[in-house]
Parts: C-alpha cells; structure tokens; sequence
C-alpha cells in the first residue's frame, strides 16, 4: 500500500482507532492491514457464533415443548409458567415484528383476502391506511418457527434467570 493511501485509511479509520495497532505493529501500513484481517476474523466468526444461536434456540424450544407438554408455549404458557410485564411485552413485539415480515411479502390479492377476512361485511366507513394494515395484519398465523426467530437474546437471556427457574 503506497504512502497516500495509508494516509488516507489512517484519516479514514482515525488515528485514534489505530493507535493501539501502531504501536503494536510499528507502522501505519500494518496497523490498516491488521485491523482488516480481524475485521475479516470477526465476519467468519460471526457465522458460526450466528448457527450455534439459532440452533441453540431452537433446541431450547423443542425441549420446552416436549417439558410443557404443549406447542406454542409462549403464547398461552402453562399455568406454571407466567409472563412478567417485559418477557409477554418481548413475545407481542416478535409477534407483531413476523406478522409485519410476512405482510410485507404480501401480494394485493392476499392482501384484499386479508380484508375479506377481517371485514366480511365490508370495510367500515373512515377506516385508515394504518387501521387497515394493522387489521391485517392482526389476521395473519405467525408459527412458532418465525416467533423464535425474531424473539431478542434479551429474552432468552431473561428466561433462564432465577424468575423462571421453577417453571423449567
């Protein structure tokens, strides 16, 4: 890498990010160059950590299923197992997050069946945009498959913290 773009990168990452790299590898040309292949580490990485999570959760919740007794455990979780305000505030979001992905996905005709569910006997006068979309929206079966999916760590982490103990 010639001088100017060294310069350059170096004003671009800022000196102040590379410092430690500088005086770790004696020059600025190096200091870019390590800091792209530890960018480049933590992108592999991420893959991987990125599989365990989702299989993890995933495993999580067919134990869970097959502990409870029953699917769909965090929509109408057993008696045993009841939601404080931030975990079933956690679950309506991911809820609302899947059904607002698989609407998106949406054509106008699966939207009109949408309304034709939602409104049987005709959309009422004055509905709005956002009131219509919501009510479609409120119509659509989010599976337990995508609520895993858009449930936050936070959640997970929350789980299997002393509050729930009992009823795992």
């Amino acid at each position: 890498m010639d001088e100017e773009t060294t310069k350059r990168l170096v004003a671009f990452l800022s000196r102040d990010r590379l410092q430690a790299l500088i005086e770790r590898t004696g020059s600025e040309a190096d200091s870019i160059e390590f800091h792209q292949d530890a960018l480049s580490l933590s992108c592999h990485l991420m893959k991987v950590i990125a599989t365990i999570e989702i299989a993890l959760r995933n495993t999580v919740v067919a134990n869970l299923n097959h502990h409870f007794g029953v699917e769909n455990w965090f929509q109408h979780p057993p008696e045993r197992l009841q939601w404080r305000e931030y975990e079933q505030y956690s679950i309506n979001k991911a809820v609302s997050q899947a059904r607002r992905a698989v609407y998106a996905k949406l054509s106008q005709a699966e939207k009109a069946e949408l309304d034709a569910q939602a409104y049987p006997n005709g959309r009422p006068a004055k509905t709005t945009h956002f009131q219509r979309v919501r009510t479609r929206q409120g119509r659509i079966i989010v599976s337990e498959g995508k609520l895993v999916a858009e449930l936050t760590l936070d959640f997970w982490k929350r789980l299997y913290g002393p509050r729930y103990e009992h009823a795992l």
